[in-house]
């Protein structure tokens, strides 16, 4: 498989410079052993940070034009919620005209940095259970941490690759990698494998970290686990643990105030963020594939429909959305959500950290489990929609609603709520094959993607086909 020939790589970008001197000694002609390269808990801790910062690339919450931002704001893109405009310079075109190819680099890019940060995850993991017997709550603290980005990641894939979304699909799901030999090539297994791979990695990694202390929300605590078995479970259809999980964190973390909700934005507040990927200057933006405010440069905008469904005494289009004249002095609607800190106000430059899980997003994955139980309790998911509503809009009446009239209200709010965070084109996906579908308004062109199209499902990159035949098969409609 041609992950291999992104191991190297990984370590390289994954470790600063610093780091990289003091702990490896990368010969590139050799099998990596992370057990005989790092030799101090210490450097495993460093390869830890190292996998981190890999989150930042441009293709997985990183943004910048040519590249993925797959696991941002390119969900929006892919869908509904942000249109191509005509400031548009051909970024990204390729996914929300829904015309890559296997052989589309920017698509091989989205799955080459998801296995780079797994590959650097496991080289955390292999070996450090040396250190245990001296310092069993440290040791413990990286694997969890370790264990649950290799799950997370893995999920992610998943979530383009594989087309059925169903816990026990036979269909192919995603190479499941558990260790750095680089020499491995693995076949795809089916979606049921991958699945309960995913589970292990999270629920082993839950155990490890749940009676760790407090930690900074740049790094993965026990709740941040719990925030991504909540979502997981809502995927594969097992309403009653999606519950559970964010049950939990509903319980533990309170919805912002509408005072400091839209500081969450601007990072002076951290209220109900359960976990954020870290953007300083110099580490690049997470949303400037969409806006760029120093250059009001705006390639995507969002659906104007969408705003519109906001009510007037709603807080949130103040904190993500704003009129900016555009270059021939017209005025449009922009992104704002990403436009910069607090400690940049006066010239904002897009830096800002991304919230990878808000409990407002429990609030909702647990409404819709409610509602889609097989024995469905609407008013407990009335009651969390009502909640969240009340949180974001003053002098909010309670609403009440039945059948589909439930889950289309959950839908909205999910759009309303989590635009440009990596949502709704997987929510559109998950419908499943006969109700998914893309159906933009305010659109000319490029504006419906049906049920049966390909593109729901990105393709297996030819690169890694081409290196490893047992990968096959590729995914319907890419050819062979």
């Amino acid at each position: 498989m041609s992950i291999k020939n992104y191991i190297i790589g990984a370590m390289l970008a994954g470790i600063t410079a610093t780091s990289c001197s003091k702990i490896l000694d990368v010969n590139p002609e050799s099998q990596l052993d992370a057990s005989t390269r790092f030799q101090k808990l210490e450097d495993y801790r460093f390869s830890l940070l190292g996998t981190y910062s890999l989150f930042r690339n441009d293709n997985y919450y990183g943004a910048f034009e040519g590249d993925a931002n797959a696991f941002g704001l390119l969900s929006d893109i892919l869908a509904d919620d942000l249109l191509s405009t005509r400031e548009n310079l051909q970024s990204q075109v390729v996914f929300s005209d829904w015309t890559y190819a296997a052989n589309e680099s920017q698509v091989e890019k989205a799955w080459i940095i998801g296995y780079k940060i797994i590959n650097q995850a496991n080289m955390t993991l292999e070996g450090i259970d040396r250190f245990a017997e001296k310092n069993p709550d440290e040791v413990n603290n990286i694997k969890g941490q370790a264990l649950a980005i290799r799950g997370y990641v893995h999920f992610d894939l998943l979530r383009y690759w594989v087309n059925d979304y169903s816990r026990n699909s036979n269909e192919p799901g995603v190479p499941y990698i558990t260790q750095s030999d680089y020499e491995q090539k693995p076949s795809r297994g089916t979606v049921k494998e991958t699945y309960d791979k995913i589970e292990k990695d999270l629920l082993d990694a839950l155990a490890l970290l749940e009676n760790q202390g407090p930690t900074q929300l740049a790094y993965i605590s026990a709740d941040a686990v719990k925030a991504m078995l909540a979502r997981l479970y809502l995927y594969s259809k097992q309403y009653d643990k999606a519950i559970d999980f964010a049950t939990e964190l509903i319980n533990n973390y309170p919805l912002a105030s509408k005072t400091t909700f839209p500081q969450i934005w601007t990072d002076f507040s951290y209220d109900e963020v359960i976990w954020y990927i870290a953007f300083d200057d110099g580490q690049g933006t997470p949303g400037g594939n969409v806006y760029t405010p120093a250059l009001n440069y705006s390639p995507y905008s969002p659906n104007e429909d969408l705003i519109a469904e906001y009510t007037a005494d709603d807080i949130r289009p103040a904190a993500y959305y704003a009129v900016r004249p555009d270059g021939n002095d017209e005025d449009r609607f922009v992104l704002i959500k990403y436009q910069g800190k607090y400690t940049a106000q006066f010239r904002p430059d897009g830096v800002v950290n991304f919230k990878v899980f808000r409990v407002s997003e429990m609030y909702l994955i647990r409404a819709e489990a409610y509602a889609m139980s097989t024995t469905p309790d609407e008013a407990a998911a009335n009651d969390d929609l009502n909640e969240l509503r009340r949180a974001r809009i003053t002098g909010y009446a309670d609403e009440s609603y039945s059948g589909q009239d439930l889950l289309d209200a959950i839908e909205m709010e999910r759009r309303k709520e989590l635009i440009g965070e990596g949502h709704r084109f997987f929510d559109l996906k998950r419908k499943g094959a006969a109700a998914r579908k893309v159906q933009r308004t305010n659109c000319s062109e490029n504006c419906e993607l049906d049920p049966d199209a390909p593109q729901w499902t990105f393709p297996i990159p030819q690169s890694e086909i081409d290196a490893n035949p047992a990968i096959k098969p590729q995914n319907p409609g890419y050819g062979d």
